[in-house]
């Protein structure tokens, strides 16, 4: 039997997590020295109290997982006899892949005669969510590990993410985001816009002053870039900020209609320690990233 495992750092809650199958692997935040671990240390996320504390002034920091913990997840289904197949977030983003690898590599020379495939979203959040909610469609409907896999070949770079963040001074303490100026500053009101792209990579692709234009240029993305768009889900993301996300989605309905499968979600604590309160995105399949 095929066993799914995503992340946390999809985006995904164990609610829907369950819907599809998923076994889920928590990425830790840490705060002060607390170190969180989503889903396993809570249930429920609470988004607003936990981006109220970095609008105190709250700096989270991220680690990646180790070898153990990844055996600790993988080894119980391995055991009984099962494949996995593990759909995560960037591997360009994080070296918790670093030990990921190394826990299949053990696993493999424990149980010779089984298998853990691993598929690169290349995203983030909604950029990974997007995917992850495809392939447990895929998945649902019967399709083989061959065929999921020769469909993330040509899908995975067509799902884009874009989005802009408010507070660019947890991006500056993350270091995750290239192109981002040092003097760009919100006391000017300017939003970078950010793009993951073919790498999965954070790149800053442009600026906007103001959150409403910043919400109008996400959506003139989804106008350029989409394809199949109404066949698709478009995802919409936020930290905390629900009248953003509910104000971008009711210009995407506009843009493409009443009936588009469109969904909102919370951008999870872990990813939102790098991009900070009020950010805001969208997901939806494109010609290209």
């Amino acid at each position: 039997m095929l066993i799914l495992f995503t992340d946390t750092d999809t985006d995904i809650t164990p609610e829907e997590a369950a819907e599809y199958g998923y076994k889920l692997i928590s990425m830790p935040y840490s705060i002060d020295s607390d170190t969180v671990y989503p889903y396993e240390d809570f249930d429920t996320f609470d988004a607003h109290t936990f981006y109220e504390k970095l609008r105190g002034g709250v700096l989270p920091n991220t680690s990646a997982i180790s070898k153990d913990r990844y055996v600790q997840y993988f080894e119980p289904f391995i055991k009984d006899g099962n494949d996995i197949l593990y759909v995560h977030f960037s591997r360009a983003m994080s070296a918790t892949f670093d030990a990921m690898d190394q826990a299949i590599l053990e696993l493999k020379e424990k149980y010779p005669f089984r298998t853990i495939y691993d598929i690169d979203t290349k995203g983030i959040t909604i950029g990974s969510l997007n995917i992850v909610k495809e392939i447990g469609d895929l998945y649902k409907a019967g399709k083989t590990i061959d065929e999921i896999i020769e469909w993330s070949k040509t899908e995975i770079d067509k799902f884009a993410v874009y989005f802009f963040a408010d507070d660019l001074k947890f991006f500056r303490h993350s270091g995750r985001v290239s192109g981002i100026a040092g003097t760009m500053g919100t006391l000017l009101g300017i939003r970078p816009i950010i793009y993951m792209n073919e790498e999965g990579k954070m790149v800053s692709i442009g600026k906007e002053k103001g959150r409403s234009k910043a919400v109008e240029r996400l959506v003139s993305y989804v106008e350029e870039l989409g394809e199949d768009v109404k066949e698709h889900r478009i995802i919409v993301a936020h930290a905390d900020a629900p009248y953003l996300a509910e104000e971008l989605a009711d210009l995407l309905k506009s843009r493409f209609g009443q009936d588009i499968r469109l969904e909102i979600t919370n951008v999870n604590p872990t990813a939102g320690s790098h991009c900070g309160p009020n950010t805001v995105g969208v997901s939806f399949h494109a010609k290209h990233r």
